[in-house]
């Protein structure tokens, strides 16, 4: 699977932007799309996941309300739709693909659980 991210750029705050991550390959097997951000000196972190099939997300605590995520099936693309932007915010934001059935509280929220990540796209977001 090659997942492929864009749409990153400046933005005031308050501001919004969209992201978008397109998958290719043999996203057959693909079970769940996640987004990580991972902003200068700190670690990796958790934003938001959805199932393939659409009918499952998960949403960390800081991007409630704020951020939404939706997939087109016709083109296997995820986006990220993000309002309200923080410079908080500000990080590289990176897509990923998990293969294959997972179990366990939470485990959207690992990085480890997921096999394939596309480049990153930078957002910062100015003050």
């Amino acid at each position: 699977v090659q997942l492929q991210a864009s749409g990153g750029g400046l933005v005031q705050a308050g501001g919004s932007l969209r992201l978008s991550c397109a998958a290719s390959g043999r996203t057959g097997s693909t079970y769940y799309l996640g987004w990580f951000r991972q902003a200068p000196g700190k670690e990796r972190e958790f934003v938001i996941a959805i199932s393939w099939t659409g009918d499952s997300t998960y949403y960390a605590d800081s991007v409630k309300g704020r951020f939404t995520v939706s997939r087109d099936n016709a083109k296997n693309t995820v986006y990220l739709q993000m309002n309200s932007l923080k410079p908080e915010d500000t990080a590289v934001y990176y897509c990923a693909a998990a293969a294959g059935f997972r179990y366990g509280s939470d485990w959207y929220a690992s990085g480890k659980e997921y096999n394939y990540w596309g480049q990153g796209t930078q957002v910062t977001v100015s003050s």
